[in-house]
């Protein structure tokens, strides 16, 4: 049987930094005021230890698991280099257990769940692009350089002569991504799956290549693998100053194939869902690729950008928009770490926040749907603006990120909604989606702005106060939403960023963001009294063969 252990307390994490980046300044030893601050950072995670009954595999295929956390263990050796640079230093000058410890879990000395805030004296602020840029490089400089200083797969320097060079990943991370490459491939000589053989293998070859659309297209077309790893280069999240590079990330999954059953005849829906989004036909245009898969899997191993401040509990892959358009995307629910995060957090921010008689429909089903909506969310829209001159992506920017992941937020809440009134989840209770979704709220917005899911919770909120979709009663402290108002917002919402995103406007996504990204004074109370009740922020994780027994 599958044991999953939650306690409040911080885990040690063996991550390795390797060189690549010129070290960090000079850092000071730990002091009492830098102590007290790293106490306050570890008191916002909850220690998840993360085991699973392996009894269920072949002996290949425990091998495989053991392989695949092989090849996901130097992620974090290469995320350190993006993050910060050599870590050496910065440890060495730690000076106390605590210190390193909560170093170790943020990738630095800056805390993700605080936005960014140093916890050590003397350190200054983070760089917006981490060590994927050079620190006084502007965003006006690189982007009036050549278009590879602007790939997702380069790291941005300085020659001698001080002039901007982009050097390939597989060139800067040459050492870990060898390693890598040889462990997936030799995982795939004992695949017992066709498909996971295929993608391993050229997985393998596009970590020395950094081409990536191939293997993105044959993890697509894997239907019946067991066991899952999605490992390379893929989300823009630390790259807060253009959103242009893509930081390492691995996880290494089990598939649930039951709850797997249960979610496959939702992504058969995704065409329908597309033409009946509440914007015009040139926003919806597109018809996204009917390939797409919808699986709940068990997290077993995760590394890098995967593995520090606010921790996911779903994963909408790739993000190749070619691949998105003939294929559609792989949207997996982790659904072990969903439920850690439900009963840890979920659960008792509602009961704090909420109003009494409104609580009884904040329920795991509910957080498991939306969750899973949100993924279905994120395939639809469209890909490339409607002028065609470029993709979303690149014309939005820095402000891409934090935008699709609250399109998939609202956009999900209002298909659950839409699929509800066709009989399609006879089942459902929508006051259980709605208000299970408000109380994840606050929980989103507690990652901070350092995070674009914290960004994308705090526009909506402030979205939705001043549309009246939710009440505040001062005497009791609790939250009301308004069921009718709030599905009326919940459209609205979804057709405003659809039309920002297709008409890839940077100045008005940026307009929106700074209106809307305030903590006011009563939202501001309400967060403190969450930390002053103890109730965690996050997870962080003990995990690795050891935990497994492998």
């Amino acid at each position: 049987m599958k044991r999953f252990t939650l306690t409040i307390a911080a885990v040690l994490l063996a991550i390795t930094g390797a060189a690549c980046a010129p070290a960090a300044d000079e850092v000071p030893a730990s002091s009492p005021s830098t102590l007290a601050a790293t106490r306050t950072v570890l008191d916002k995670y909850a220690s998840v230890r993360i085991e699973a009954d392996l009894s269920p595999l072949t002996d290949a295929q425990r091998r495989i698991v053991e392989l695949l956390i092989e090849a996901s263990e130097p992620v974090n050796e290469i995320f350190w280099q993006q993050a910060y640079g050599d870590p050496t230093e910065l440890l060495a000058a730690a000076g106390h257990p605590d210190t390193e410890r909560l170093i170790r879990m943020n990738f630095g000395p800056w805390d993700r769940l605080g936005d960014f805030a140093p916890f050590i004296e003397g350190v200054g602020p983070r760089p917006l692009g981490g060590n994927l840029y050079p620190a006084d490089a502007t965003r006006e400089e690189i982007e009036s350089a050549s278009p590879e200083h602007r790939s997702l797969y380069t790291v941005v320097r300085r020659n001698s002569a001080g002039e901007l060079i982009a050097v390939p990943y597989h060139e800067a991370f040459a050492d870990q991504v060898q390693v890598m490459s040889a462990k997936l491939r030799e995982a795939a000589q004992l695949a017992e799956d066709g498909g996971l053989e295929s993608y391993l293998e050229l997985r393998a070859e596009a970590l020395l290549n950094d081409d990536y659309q191939a293997s993105d297209l044959a993890w697509m077309d894997m239907k019946n693998n067991t066991i899952e790893i999605v490992i390379g280069p893929i989300e823009t999240y630390e790259d807060q100053l253009l959103g242009a590079k893509a930081g390492y990330e691995a996880y290494v999954l089990i598939k649930d194939k039951a709850w797997s059953v249960r979610l496959a005849r939702y992504a058969a829906l995704l065409p329908g869902l597309q033409r009946s989004l509440p914007v015009g036909e040139a926003y919806k245009r597109e018809v996204p690729g009917t390939d797409a898969e919808l699986n709940a899997y068990d997290l077993v191993y995760v590394a890098g950008d995967g593995n520090h401040g606010s921790k996911t509990i779903a994963i909408n892959l790739p993000n190749d928009e070619e691949v998105q358009l003939a294929k559609g995307t792989r949207r997996i629910q982790i659904k072990n770490i969903m439920r850690a995060k439900f009963d840890a957090i979920l659960e008792p921010i509602a009961d704090a926040l909420l109003a009494e008689d409104q609580r009884p429909h904040v329920t795991f089903d509910a957080f498991f749907a939306n969750t899973m909506f949100h993924e279905v969310a994120h395939g639809l829209g469209i890909k490339n603006t409607v002028n065609g001159a470029e993709t979303v992506r690149q014309a939005l920017r820095e402000q891409a990120s934090w935008l699709e992941e609250g399109k998939a937020d609202v956009l999900g809440l209002h298909m659950i909604t839409e699929l509800h009134v066709e009989g399609e989840l006879p089942d459902t209770d929508l006051m259980d989606n709605y208000v299970t979704f408000f109380a994840s709220m606050f929980r989103s917005i507690r990652f901070s702005l350092a995070s674009s899911h914290g960004r994308a919770n705090l526009v909506r909120f402030n979205f939705f106060r001043e549309a009246g979709a939710f009440t505040h009663d001062a005497e009791s402290g609790t939250y009301r939403i308004e069921f009718e108002r709030m599905q009326e917002v919940t459209r609205d919402l979804s057709a405003k960023i659809l039309q920002l995103q297709g008409d890839g406007d940077h100045a008005g996504v940026a307009a929106f963001h700074d209106d809307a990204a305030v903590i006011g004074a009563q939202l501001q109370a309400d967060l403190d009294a969450l930390a002053g009740a103890g109730i965690p922020v996050d997870l962080v994780y003990e995990q690795g063969k050891e935990v497994l027994g492998l």
